[in-house]
C-alpha cells in the first residue's frame, strides 16, 4: 500500500495542472485544437485511475473547457464521485463542474439526491452552503420535491449563513414545484423580521420575485414592508420594496395614501439615482391609484418632474435614458406639468445615443397639442435634413405622421399644411421604405376630408410633374402610387386634366404595383377628359388621347407582372372600342353638316346624356369609403365553403400526345386554330418599325443605366456657340435650401405680438388658447365593416407560454386540492372514530331488549341449534336497537325543523304586522263612508 500511495504521488508530479493547460492552450494558438484533443485524452486517462485528487484536477481542467464551448457532458459519472468526496476542496470542484455542466434535464440528476440530502444536514455550514449554491444551477421538479422539506428546515438553522442561502433556493423550488409555496409561506413570513440584515435582504428579494405574477397574496405583508422601507438603509432593498408597493397600490388605493409622505421624504434626502428613479416611478403609479381619492397632489407630481430634469441634464447616457422613460410615464396623467419642459425634451434630438433620440420622440408625441403641432414638426423636419443613418431618419419621418394623425388627426386645423408637409417628406433624398407611409397618409387624407381634395390634387399633379421632370431617384416611388390613384378618382377637381393625363403616360419604369395603379387611373382620367371633349364634338383630340394611350400600354403588356398585363390588356380593348366608336360619330358629324348646316338643339340636349364617355364613367361611379384596418378578419367564412375541395377536378393522366395537345392548345381558342398558320404571326409595317426605333432611341436616352455613344456629342459640339440663350419658363418655383414650402402657414412673431396685445391677460390658461386657434375642417371618421362586426373587437392577448412565473399564478388564501382532500379524509376518519365510540358505549351499557327476547320453547335436538339461534336472537335485536334509536333520532330533528319554521312564520306575520300599523299611520287611509281630517306636513326649519 505504501509503495502504491508514493507511486500514485510520483506520477502526479507528471500530470498537467489547469494553470499547466491554460499556459498550454494560450501558447498553441496556431494548432488549438489538436492541442485541446491531446488534452482531453490525457484527461480521460487521469479519470481512470483510483486517486480521487486526480480524479478532481482533471474536473478541474474539464470545467475550463466547458467554458470554452466544449462538450463534457460524457463525465457526468466521474463528476458525481468527486461531489462525494469528503476532502472539501475536492468537493468544491464536483460542485463547481456539476453546476456548470448539470441542467434540469440531465438524466443523472436522480443519483445526486441522497447525496445533496446529505450535505445540507451537515454540521459544516460550508459544506451546506456549496450543495445549496450548486442545486440552485440545476434543480429539476423531482429534486425540488425531495428536497424542498430539508431545505425548509434550513430556514431555522441558527447560522444565519445557511439561512440566506435556503431562502434564495426556495425560490428555486418554488419555481420548480409550486406546491410548495403553500407549507413554506408561514416560514418566509418570519424571515422578514429576521435579526440578520443579510436574510431579511433575502427573504424581501423572494417575495418581490413571487409577486411579479399574483401581488393580491402579499397585501397582508404590507405592514411589514412599510416598517422595512422607514427603518431600512439597504438602497437595494428599499428599491425592491418601493417596487412591490408599485404593484400593490393598484389593489389597496387606501396603502397609497400613507405611502406618498415616506416616498417624498425619500425623493428629497436620497442621493442615489437608483433609488430616486425608483421612488418616482412609484409615486406615480400611487398617484394614478389614488386621483379620485387625492386631488391636492400637485406639488408631489411637480417634485418628481424637477427630479426628472436632473436626470435628463445629467452627462450619464443610462441616467438620461431613465430620467426620459419616466417622464413619458408623467405625460400619460399630466401633460401640462411635462409640456413645460418641452425645450430640454427638443434638446434630447441633438443627442448621439440614437436610443435617447428615438425616447425623446415618444415624448414629444405625446406633447403636442392644436397650438403647438406645427412647431414641433417643422423642428423636427429642420432636425430630419441634419440627420445621420437612415434607420433614425426613417423612425423620424414615421414619428413625425403618428404625431399628425393621432386620434383621427385631433390636432391638425389646417390640412394644406399637411398636405404641404407630406410631399416635402416625400421629395427629401433618402431611403425609400416609409414611402407606402407617406402614400396611405394622402389618400387617407383625401379620401376622409372632402374640403382638402381639390389642394391635394393640384399637389398631386405637381409631384407627377416634378418626377417626370427630374430623375426618378429624387421622389419616393411609393408616393406615386397616391399621385396616380389621388389625380384618376378626384380628377373634377384637376385644372388641366389633359396635362395631368399626359404625365401619367410618360412615367419611367416603376415597380409593378405602382405601374398597375398608373394604368387603371389613366382610364379614369381619359373618360373624364373623354366627356369634355365628346360634347364639343372634338373626336379629333379623342382620337389623338387614344393613340398616346395604345402606345404606352404595348410596353405595358411585355411586363413581367401579371397584374400589369391584365390591367394593360383590359384598358387597350376598352380604348379601342372607344376608338372604333368615336370614329362612327365623326363619320356621322360629318355626314349630318354635309346634309344640314345646323343641328336641332333639343336634339342634341339628348345625346348629351347618351354619350359613350357618360358609359364609361359609369365603371367608376360611386364613392369608396375608408377601411377599418381589422375590416378583413372580421369577415366571417361562409358555411358552404370548403378549402379543401378541388375547384376544378385533375386531369386524369392520359397518354403523352393528348397531354401534349392539351398543354399546347390550353390558351388558344379552338376557332382560331382551323385557320392559315400566316394569321397567327403578323408581320410589322414600316411605320410600326420606325415606331419601335424611335421609342427604343427615346428610352435609351433616359436611361441613367445606359451608355450613350460619342457620335452625337461630337456633331453638336460645334455649334454649341452658335446656342442662343433664352429664358426658361419653370412650371415649378426653384426650391430655396433651407426652407421648406410647410413654413409658410406658420404665424410669424410679429402677428403673434399684435394678438397677444388684443388679448386679455388674466384667466390664461391651455384650454383658451386652443380654443383661439382655427376651427378645422370636418374629418369622417366611418369605417367600412362587415355586417355584425364592430371595431371594439380586439384579438385575444396571450402571455408568454414559456414564463417560468407562471405556475406561481397560486391563490394562497384559497386551500389546495390536496389539502381539502386531506381535510375531507380527516373528518371522515373523525366520524368513524364517533361512530366506533358509540358503539363500544351501546355494548358495554345493560340491554333494555329483554322483553323481545321470548323465545319459544321448542325441543332442543343438537346442543349446537340451540346455541346458534340463541346468537341470532341477539344478534337481530341488537340491530333492531339500533334501528329504533336512529328513528327516534330522526324524529327530534324532524320536530326542530317544524318548530324552526313556525318560530319564522310568527315572525313574518309580526312583521306584516307592524308594516301595516306604520302604513296605516303614516299613509291615512280612509274607510268608505267616513271623512277623516287630511295631515298637513310642515316643512322642517
Amino acid at each position: 500500500m505504501a509503495l502504491k500511495k508514493v507511486k500514485c504521488n510520483i506520477e502526479r508530479m507528471f500530470d498537467k495542472s489547469l494553470t499547466d493547460l491554460v499556459r498550454g492552450i494560450r501558447n498553441n494558438k496556431e494548432n488549438e485544437a489538436k492541442y485541446i484533443s491531446q488534452c482531453m485524452e490525457d484527461i480521460k486517462l487521469e479519470l481512470r485511475q483510483d486517486n480521487l485528487s486526480v480524479k478532481s484536477n482533471a474536473i478541474a481542467k474539464l470545467t475550463y473547457l466547458q467554458m470554452l464551448g466544449y462538450d463534457i457532458s460524457w463525465a457526468g459519472f466521474n463528476i458525481i464521485e468527486v461531489m462525494s468526496s469528503s476532502k472539501f476542496t475536492l468537493k468544491r470542484i464536483g460542485y463547481l463542474a456539476a453546476s456548470q455542466s448539470f441542467h434540469c434535464d440531465s438524466e443523472l440528476l436522480m443519483l445526486t439526491t441522497n447525496m445533496i440530502r446529505k450535505e445540507l444536514n451537515s454540521q459544516n455550514q460550508y459544506e451546506a452552503g456549496l450543495a445549496l449554491t450548486s442545486l440552485s444551477c440545476y434543480v429539476s421538479t423531482d429534486l425540488a420535491r425531495d428536497l424542498s422539506n430539508d431545505i425548509l428546515t434550513l430556514l431555522s438553522s441558527t447560522k444565519p449563513y445557511i439561512r440566506k442561502k435556503a431562502v434564495l433556493m426556495m425560490y428555486k423550488v418554488f419555481l420548480k414545484y409550486p406546491e410548495a409555496l403553500r407549507p413554506a409561506f408561514p416560514r418566509l413570513k418570519e424571515k422578514l423580521e429576521d435579526p440578520d440584515p443579510g436574510v431579511q435582504s433575502a427573504a424581501v428579494n423572494v417575495v418581490c420575485e413571487l409577486a411579479r405574477k399574483n401581488p393580491k397574496n402579499y397585501l397582508s405583508l404590507a405592514p411589514v414592508f412599510f416598517k422595512l422601507m422607514t427603518t431600512s438603509t439597504n438602497n437595494w432593498m428599499l428599491i425592491k420594496i418601493i417596487k412591490l408597493f408599485g404593484a400593490l397600490t393598484p389593489l389597496e388605493p387606501r396603502l397609497g395614501k400613507k405611502l406618498i409622505e415616506p416616498l417624498t421624504n425619500l425623493i428629497h434626502s436620497t442621493s442615489a439615482m437608483s433609488l430616486l428613479y425608483e421612488c418616482i416611478n412609484t409615486v406615480i403609479a400611487v398617484l394614478i391609484s389614488i386621483s379620485s381619492g387625492m386631488p391636492n397632489h400637485a406639488a408631489s407630481i411637480q417634485l418628481c418632474v424637477q427630479k426628472l430634469r436632473i436626470l435628463i441634464e445629467d452627462s450619464d447616457q443610462n441616467l438620461k435614458y431613465l430620467g426620459l422613460l419616466a417622464m413619458s410615464k408623467i405625460l400619460k396623467t399630466h401633460p401640462k406639468s411635462v409640456q413645460a419642459h418641452k425645450d430640454l425634451v427638443l434638446q434630447c434630438l441633438e443627442d448621439k445615443d440614437e436610443s435617447i433620440r428615438l425616447r425623446a420622440l415618444d415624448l414629444l408625441y405625446g406633447m403636442v397639442s392644436k397650438k403647438n403641432l406645427m412647431e414641433i414638426v417643422k423642428k423636427l423636419m429642420v432636425h430630419m435634413d441634419k440627420a445621420e443613418g437612415t434607420i433614425y431618419r426613417d423612425e423620424l419621418l414615421s414619428k413625425i405622421i403618428l404625431i399628425c394623425s393621432q386620434n383621427n388627426y385631433q390636432f391638425i386645423t389646417n390640412f394644406e399644411w399637411y398636405v404641404t408637409v407630406l410631399v416635402d417628406l416625400a421629395q427629401m433624398e433618402f431611403g425609400s421604405k416609409q414611402g407606402h407611409v407617406i402614400s396611405s397618409q394622402l389618400m387617407d387624407v383625401s379620401v376622409r376630408v372632402e374640403a382638402i381634395r381639390p389642394f391635394a390634387v393640384s399637389e398631386m399633379a405637381d409631384l407627377l410633374n416634378y418626377y417626370t421632370l427630374n430623375s426618378q431617384f429624387m421622389v419616393m416611388q411609393e408616393v406615386l402610387y397616391a399621385a396616380a390613384y389621388l389625380c384618376g378618382e378626384f380628377s373634377i377637381h384637376l385644372k388641366d386634366p389633359e396635362k395631368v393625363l399626359k404625365l401619367m403616360l410618360s412615367y419611367k419604369p416603376l415597380p409593378q404595383h405602382i405601374e398597375a395603379v398608373f394604368i387603371h387611373n389613366i382610364l379614369k382620367l381619359f373618360a373624364h377628359i373623354m366627356e369634355k371633349y365628346e360634347l364639343e364634338e372634338q373626336y379629333d383630340e379623342i382620337l389623338n388621347l387614344c393613340d398616346l394611350i395604345m402606345n404606352k400600354l404595348q410596353d405595358s403588356l411585355k411586363s413581367i407582372e401579371l397584374e400589369v398585363q391584365e390591367r394593360s390588356s383590359t384598358c387597350m380593348t376598352i380604348v379601342e372600342i372607344v376608338k372604333e366608336e368615336i370614329e362612327l360619330k365623326k363619320q356621322n358629324a360629318n355626314k349630318q353638316i354635309i346634309d344640314s348646316d345646323e343641328m336641332d338643339p333639343i336634339k342634341k340636349e339628348k345625346d348629351a346624356g347618351n354619350t359613350l364617355a357618360a358609359d364609361l364613367l359609369q365603371l367608376f361611379q360611386g364613392e369608396l369609403n375608408p377601411v377599418a384596418p381589422k375590416a378583413q378578419k372580421k369577415v366571417p367564412i361562409p358555411e358552404d365553403l370548403d378549402l379543401d375541395s378541388w375547384i376544378n377536378e385533375p386531369i386524369e393522366e392520359s397518354e403523352s400526345e393528348s397531354d401534349a395537345e392539351i398543354t399546347e392548345n390550353i390558351f388558344v381558342n379552338s376557332e382560331r386554330n382551323g385557320g392559315d398558320n400566316k394569321e397567327k404571326y403578323k408581320e410589322p409595317t414600316e411605320e410600326d418599325l420606325r415606331k419601335n426605333r424611335e421609342a427604343r432611341k427615346h428610352e435609351q436616352l433616359h436611361n441613367p443605366h445606359y451608355l450613350k455613344g460619342n457620335n452625337s456629342f461630337d456633331e453638336d459640339s460645334e455649334k454649341i456657340e452658335n446656342i442662343p440663350i433664352t429664358d426658361l419658363e419653370l412650371n415649378i418655383p426653384l426650391k430655396v435650401p433651407g426652407q421648406k414650402r410647410s413654413d409658410k402657414y406658420l404665424k410669424t412673431k410679429e402677428d403673434k405680438k399684435h394678438k397677444k396685445k388684443s388679448r386679455k391677460k388674466k384667466h390664461k390658461s391651455e384650454s383658451s388658447s386652443d380654443e383661439n386657434v382655427e376651427a378645422a375642417p370636418t374629418v369622417r371618421r366611418e369605417f367600412d365593416m362587415p355586417e355584425g362586426a364592430t371595431l371594439s373587437d380586439s384579438d385575444s392577448s396571450r402571455g408568454n407560454e414559456n414564463d417560468p412565473h407562471k405556475a406561481l399564478n397560486i391563490e394562497l388564501d384559497i386551500p389546495s386540492m390536496n389539502d381539502y382532500n386531506e381535510e375531507q379524509k380527516q373528518s371522515a376518519d373523525e366520524y368513524k372514530k364517533k361512530k366506533f365510540k358509540k358503539k363500544t358505549e351501546k355494548e358495554r351499557k345493560p340491554k333494555k331488549s329483554d322483553k323481545y327476547k321470548k323465545i319459544k320453547n321448542v325441543p332442543p335436538k343438537d346442543g349446537m341449534l340451540v346455541s346458534l339461534d340463541e346468537d341470532l336472537n341477539s344478534k337481530t335485536m341488537e340491530v333492531n336497537d339500533e334501528i329504533i334509536e336512529e328513528k327516534k333520532e330522526i324524529v327530534k330533528e324532524e320536530k326542530k325543523l317544524k318548530k324552526h319554521k313556525k318560530d319564522k312564520k310568527e315572525k313574518k306575520k309580526d312583521k306584516e304586522t307592524k308594516t301595516k300599523s306604520k302604513k296605516s299611520t303614516s299613509d291615512y287611509e280612509e274607510p268608505l263612508g267616513i271623512s277623516t281630517p287630511s295631515k298637513e306636513f310642515l316643512p322642517v326649519q
